[in-house]
């Protein structure tokens, strides 16, 4: 990251705007996120975020501070939304890398079966199919043991666990991060932490032994194994596994999948339950943690308590919010498809293939966006046909994304199960 000369010392652009947001270097003490306009404006400038890659304050998680932590807490509100009254913007808890996961336990604001979302902000602008996962690569989930804030993701390989598996942010995963989004399953109990605790534990303690012989990645993300109607068998897989079960066969998960699974025995200590994952049926305290989004929902047009919101839906649903003239909503929408040659070369040579291989798939989505928010009559119609074609050719799904699209239902939702906490910001 660029740096800045503050007062004859170097320091990185974000914890400079942070120390400017503070009126001095962090302590320890009890804080809160608070507001800093002139911090706000360098961390616009540094982020460099679309707008469409922040979020609005009804996704955000009630947090009970004061937090007593060295790390500096802001809130962070997009210009563009300042501008025009809207509330677009994110939480950030500003953080330096060495010893933060003791600090990020320490500190109160976060918590056991919270999810990690590897966040590139350096994807904004970079065209259709970056732009509409929202910067969101990969998902993790959060625990908390030992007095660290812990990781556990698929693969369950030392990149992203650590060498010998210490699965405490320190992985090359997670060591080459600047952003990751927080999400946290609402209304999860003490009992349901304990377990999910547990379960991750048993998974990290097994990963050398397991992983890739029973439990290995699948690349496919647009073939998950959830099948609606169907019992979810992969996730009594999962839990046979982390007994030490030895089910047949080998589980191939990917990363946002896995996180699903193992979310979904919240309800099951794996003491307790251990027979029933013998028997032949999926046991009964497995709950799914989030209803699989189809490709597109109808949450920007339905004000019903059982609206849903979609895998493309990302981008449309936050620009569809604000509160600007249709013609500006129409301009922000059409820059969401916009090729950016520059912009690819930031991502990954993975990433970037797919993204290439994707653009000329996201024209129809385009078409989709525009009818949706502000089109007319005809316009409307074909956005519906359109949304009917995407849900008929693409599975309900639970990508990387689809936990933060979650969250953008509205708090009132039936199917609205995620928060936003917030976003850490690793200097």
């Amino acid at each position: 990251m660029a740096k800045w000369k503050l007062r004859g010392r170097a320091l990185t652009s974000i914890a400079a705007a942070a120390v400017l947001a503070v009126g001095g270097t962090a302590a320890l003490a009890a804080k809160d996120f608070t507001f800093s306009e002139k911090a706000n404006e360098r961390l616009a400038k540094k982020l460099n975020l679309p707008i469409y890659f922040t979020l609005p304050k009804s996704t955000w998680a009630p947090l009970s501070g004061p937090f007593n932590t060295t790390d500096i807490l802001l809130d962070f509100k997009h210009p563009d939304a300042i501008k025009t009254g809207s509330d677009a913007g994110l939480r950030l808890v500003v953080t330096p890398r060495a010893g933060m996961a003791a600090r990020l336990a320490k500190s109160g604001i976060f918590q056991t079966g919270d999810l990690l979302l590897t966040f590139r902000s350096e994807w904004g602008g970079a065209g259709a199919y970056p732009n509409v996962q929202m910067g969101i690569s990969h998902t993790g989930v959060a625990y908390i043991k030992d007095g660290k804030l812990k990781n556990i993701d698929n693969p369950l390989n030392e990149e992203y666990l650590g060498r010998g598996m210490v699965a405490d942010l320190t992985s090359e995963h997670y060591r080459t991060l600047n952003l990751i989004h927080v999400i946290r399953p609402r209304g999860l109990s003490d009992a349901e932490r304990a377990n999910i605790l547990a379960w991750a534990t048993r998974l990290n303690s097994s990963a050398k032994r397991v992983y890739p012989s029973q439990i290995k990645f699948n690349d496919d993300y647009n073939a998950p194994k959830f099948k609606p109607g169907k019992p979810v068998e992969f996730v009594k897989n999962l839990g046979q596994i982390a007994l030490g079960q030895n089910p047949p066969g080998t589980l191939d998960l990917y990363c946002s999948e896995f996180a699903w699974a193992l979310l979904s025995l919240k309800g099951c200590d794996p003491t307790a339950t251990a027979d029933q994952f013998r028997g032949s049926r999926v046991p009964s305290c497995v709950k799914q943690p989030m209803k699989p989004l189809d490709a597109a929902g109808n949450s920007v047009t339905s004000t019903g308590r059982s609206a849903v919101v979609g895998l493309a839906d990302g981008p449309l649903t936050v620009v569809d919010g604000l509160k600007i003239p249709a013609t500006q909503k129409r301009e922000l929408l059409e820059s969401v498809f916009i090729e950016n040659p520059e912009g690819l070369k930031k991502m990954s040579e993975g990433h970037r293939k797919v993204a290439i291989d994707m653009q000329p798939k996201f024209e129809t989505l385009k078409d989709y966006y525009l009818g949706v928010s502000g089109g007319n009559v005809v316009q409307r119609l074909r956005a519906r046909l359109i949304r009917a074609a995407f849900n008929r050719a693409v599975p309900e799904n639970y990508s990387p994304t689809s936990y933060l699209l979650n969250t953008l239902l509205p708090a009132d939702n039936v199917n609205r199960t995620m928060d936003y906490v917030a976003t850490i910001v690793i200097e």
